[in-house]
């Protein structure tokens, strides 16, 4: 397997090699030879196309020669941020030198893209090959910095390999299963590698299945907002509610949303979905108390989309529901993904009047410069913190801390998590604002919630 050597363009390259097209018992002329390459190439990097992978595929299974091949299925990471942010002409240049990089690292091989931002490595395998390197040595190839116009791009790779012969009896077979493979490389992070193993195919066919129910859920409105109680722990209140997204299937069975709520992600579902859940939100919310606040989580894939502000804007004007009645919680990786976009995002909701809450303080990047850099409306204390500060030391003082630095900063703290008295009462004595867990009321849908009846019972425990 060759990673070195001559190079030849992708153009002359894929000419070279191509022997899928039928030949016609005339001569072609010029202008028939360069509508069969049209149609069998990609036109943006002259690298084949999958009409061209189709016809390599259909040729294997006739020759008789039992060579072996090794497929590397490539999903470029971070790529939809640089053609959101930089436009479309960055997302093409990118493209192009992708294919370059690839085809220099494969100068004797099939380099094919699929579409989109979706490439495939056919490589004959000649000796033991370590395929784990070479599929490491594309992440490293790729991922090495882009500069366009001055501006500098930051992409990655997720790459799967699998084997021909031994992951399928065909060659189309085996190109599905490096594509399960890189699929479960994405799933797990970035810029990671995977081999295939049988076992993907169950992963796989399980997300296809949680996609396509997810899809049909989403269009019937099935996965709606359920509402936990927000307690003020100095008075005893409920002060608010946050919004967290339930879906019940017509079995009764409830999808938990750490299982559905990636899939929405993944699958370019989850403004849709997020929309949904906050028009119905705020719409429930009309009904409270004018005094109680609605919270709602967003998505950090959301807060790369310089639209996002508009959109939640426009649902608000919709259903007439004010936005200093609203609280937008938001965690510190969100804000990390895509420091600009976010920045503006959250100044047009600041400047509207939303308040917005740090979610899961402590667990994510940087979290004082994301206290000094942004303006929260709150903190929230991870309940990873608050299950074990009775007991260690160490998460006690983390939580002094974080309550005196919303003392200084002039900003609430809310504690996730409570379920015991013993919490309730330590976070109270320590000057907690907020508090937030089974303890205090667990989720539930809209026609059951009684906010009279809910302070009662915490009335009575103070």
């Amino acid at each position: 397997m060759a990673d070195g050597g001559d190079r030849q363009t992708p153009s002359n390259r894929s000419l070279i090699r191509f022997t899928g097209k039928i030949s016609n018992s005339r001569s072609e002329t010029p202008a028939e030879k360069n509508v069969d390459w049209i149609a069998c190439h990609d036109t943006l990097t002259e690298l084949p196309n999958r009409r061209f992978l189709d016809s390599v595929c259909a040729q294997a299974m006739t020759d008789q020669r039992e060579e072996a091949y090794a497929v590397f299925s490539i999903d470029l990471d971070g790529f939809k941020k640089v053609n959101d942010l930089l436009g479309h002409d960055h997302g093409d240049a990118v493209l192009k030198t992708v294919a370059q990089r690839l085809s220099s690292l494969f100068p004797r091989e099939h380099v094919f893209r699929l579409g989109g931002d979706e490439f495939v490595v056919l490589a004959r395998r000649t000796g033991n090959p370590d395929l784990a390197v070479l599929a490491n040595r594309i992440v490293t190839v790729i991922g090495k910095p882009f500069t366009f116009n001055g501006v500098a791009v930051d992409l990655g790779a997720s790459v799967g390999f699998a084997l021909f012969p031994e992951n399928g009896d065909d060659l189309s077979q085996v190109i599905r299963h490096s594509d399960c493979a890189m699929y479960v490389a994405k799933k797990q992070g970035r810029n990671l590698v995977k081999p295939f193993v049988p076992s993907m195919q169950d992963e796989l066919a399980k997300r296809i299945r949680m996609e396509a129910n997810l899809r049909a859920a989403i269009r019937k409105a099935e996965i709606v907002p359920y509402y936990q109680p927000l307690v003020d722990l100095k008075t005893n209140r409920i002060i608010g509610f946050e919004a967290l997204a339930r879906w019940k299937t017509a079995s009764g069975e409830f999808i938990p949303p750490n299982e559905f709520i990636p899939v929405a992600e993944e699958a370019g579902l989850i403004v849709e979905l997020t929309d949904q859940l906050l028009r119905h939100a705020c719409t429930d919310a009309l009904s409270w108390p004018s005094e109680i606040v609605l919270s709602f989580n967003l998505s950090p894939i959301q807060l790369s989309d310089r639209l996002l502000g508009l959109r939640i804007l426009k649902i608000w004007g919709d259903v007439g529901l004010p936005a200093h009645r609203v609280e937008l919680e938001v965690t510190e990786s969100a804000i990390i993904q895509d420091a600009v976009t976010a920045r503006i995002v959250l100044d047009d909701l600041v400047n509207a009047g939303v308040g917005i809450a740090l979610d899961d303080f402590g667990t994510g990047y940087s979290s004082l410069s994301q206290l000094s850099n942004y303006r929260f409306d709150k903190i929230k204390i991870d309940r990873s913190f608050v299950s074990s500060f009775e007991t260690d030391d160490k998460q006690d003082k983390v939580i002094r801390a974080i309550i005196a630095l919303g003392v200084g900063l002039g900003v609430t703290i809310t504690a996730e998590g409570i379920e015991e008295e013993s919490q309730l009462q330590r976070l109270q004595d320590l000057g907690c604002d907020i508090g937030q867990g089974y303890l205090l009321g667990r989720p539930a849908p809209a026609e059951k919630l009684a906010t009279g009846q809910a302070s009662a019972r915490i009335l009575q425990r103070g």
